[in-house]
């Protein structure tokens, strides 16, 4: 499956991405390619750097979208760093099991603490979206996905809403899954073009 940027679908000035047939099926795309490369669990980090990475070269350039594009930008992120890196997203997924134990358990100051741990997982998926949207020098560094996700609020908190959204939409359509991975690659690369540094020095 291979998507070319038409005439009709330029980029209009001010525009991050091109037109929408194309841009949903570059997410289609790059949703499935990102959820197959996530299956070994370690490589989630990269994955996700890559879908970004694919992402922004077609919004930037006008670069075709195509699986050859998305493996290339694979390789090139399998690193010991990405792997090691990868061992975070299971402990995310502990801490919302023990999110739902602590719920169901009625132990005292669960109410309290059950909210909070959410919320930690929450900001945890914030970062770990913003860090892989990063180019380099900072590519996928948990440190600059954090300082961005701090001096951005407006950014974080819409990113925040679309990992609450797919959240949902995974928890009501269950079918949709391996798709989800593609809005959240786009959402995480569109707020890094428009609040970058570089940017806001140009705007």
């Amino acid at each position: 499956m291979t998507t070319h940027m038409s005439p009709a679908g330029r980029r209009e000035p001010g525009e991050v991405f091109g037109g929408g047939f194309t841009l949903f099926a570059d997410m289609l795309l790059v949703g499935l390619l990102t959820s197959l490369a996530c299956l070994p669990v370690v490589t989630a980090p990269a994955a996700f750097s890559a879908a970004s990475a694919t992402l922004r070269g077609a919004a930037r350039d006008g670069r075709t979208v195509n699986s050859r594009v998305y493996v290339g930008e694979l390789r090139a992120r399998l690193t010991g760093r990405a792997l090691l890196g990868g061992l975070l997203p299971p402990a995310l997924a502990v801490l919302l099991l023990l999110d739902g134990a602590l719920v169901r358990s009625g132990l005292p100051g669960a109410r309290v603490l059950a909210p909070a741990l959410l919320l930690l997982a929450l900001g945890a998926a914030v970062v770990g979206l913003r860090a892989t949207a990063l180019e380099a020098p900072h590519q996928l560094s948990v440190r600059e996905g954090l300082v961005r996700t701090l001096a951005e609020p407006r950014g974080s908190l819409l990113l925040a809403g679309a990992v609450v959204l797919a959240a949902l939409l995974a928890w009501a359509m269950p079918m949709l899954v391996p798709l989800l991975a593609g809005p959240l690659a786009f959402a995480a690369t569109a707020v890094d073009l428009r609040h970058s540094p570089a940017d806001g020095a140009a705007s």
